[in-house]
C-alpha cells in the first residue's frame, strides 16, 4: 500500500536553508587570487623579457649578441632645404630617411655658420649627419649595435617610443599589483604564514643592506 507526505513534511522537503553570504574576509581573498592570477599572465611575457635584460644589463662584458657595425655614407640634399639661416629640418629628416634608410627619432638639430647637423636615434641605434651648408652635401655615420644592446636599451626606455614608454609604466604598475596581491594571499595562509614572513624579512633586510653596502 503506498503513501504520500503529507503537506507539512513535502513543504519541509521542498524548504532549503539560504546560503550565508561571503564574509568581507572571503570576498577579499577571493579578489586577490584573481588579481593576482590575471596580472600576472597579462604581464607574464613582459615581466620576463625585463628579468632577462636585467641580467644582461648587469653584465655588460657578456659579448653574445653585442655586434656592432658601423658605416658611413654620403649623398646631397635637394636645394631648398635651407634659406638663409632657418633650415627645415623635418624635410631634412625624411629626405634623409628617403635616400638612406635611416630610422629613429630626429633629435639634436643644430646649425653653426658653414655646417648643420642632425642625428636619429631608436634602441640600439644611432645616425649622425653632418651637412655642408653651403652645398648641401651631407656624411652620415651610422652605428648598428646587436641584439643584446636594443634590449637593453628597451630595458631602459633610452631612445624608445612613447607607445614603449607606457609599456614599461604599465609593467610597473603590474609588478606593483602582483606583488601585493601576492602579499595579501600570503596573509591568508595560516599555516604557513609566520614562515613565509620571516622568510621575506629577512629577504628585505638583506636588500637593505646589501643595497646601503652598494651606495657606498
Amino acid at each position: 500500500m503506498s503513501t504520500s507526505a503529507g503537506p507539512e513534511q513535502g513543504g519541509a522537503a521542498r524548504v532549503r536553508s539560504a546560503p550565508r553570504p561571503r564574509t568581507l574576509k572571503a570576498r577579499t581573498n577571493v579578489w586577490l587570487r584573481w588579481a593576482h592570477t590575471y596580472t600576472s599572465m597579462i604581464s607574464l611575457l613582459v615581466v620576463l623579457f625585463f628579468s632577462l635584460t636585467g641580467i644582461t644589463l648587469n653584465h655588460p662584458d657578456w659579448v653574445f649578441g653585442t655586434r656592432e657595425t658601423t658605416k658611413t655614407v654620403t649623398g646631397t640634399l635637394p636645394a631648398g632645404w635651407i634659406s638663409g639661416s632657418a633650415v627645415d629640418w623635418l624635410s631634412v629628416a625624411e629626405e634623409l630617411r628617403a635616400q638612406q634608410g635611416l630610422r629613429g627619432r630626429a633629435s639634436d638639430p643644430r646649425l653653426d655658420g658653414q655646417e648643420a647637423s642632425l642625428s636619429f636615434l631608436a634602441p640600439g641605434y644611432s645616425a649622425d649627419t653632418f651637412i655642408d651648408t653651403q652645398t648641401g652635401r651631407y656624411e652620415t655615420t651610422i652605428l648598428a649595435q646587436g641584439a643584446v644592446a636594443v634590449m637593453n636599451d628597451l630595458h631602459k626606455g633610452r631612445d624608445a617610443s612613447p607607445a614603449w614608454k607606457w609599456v614599461i609604466d604599465l609593467s610597473a604598475v603590474f609588478l606593483t599589483v602582483i606583488s601585493l596581491t601576492g602579499l595579501g594571499i600570503l596573509l591568508y595562509l595560516k599555516k604557513t604564514r609566520v614562515q613565509a614572513l620571516s622568510v621575506m624579512g629577512v629577504g628585505a633586510a638583506l636588500t637593505v643592506l646589501l643595497a646601503w653596502q652598494a651606495s657606498r
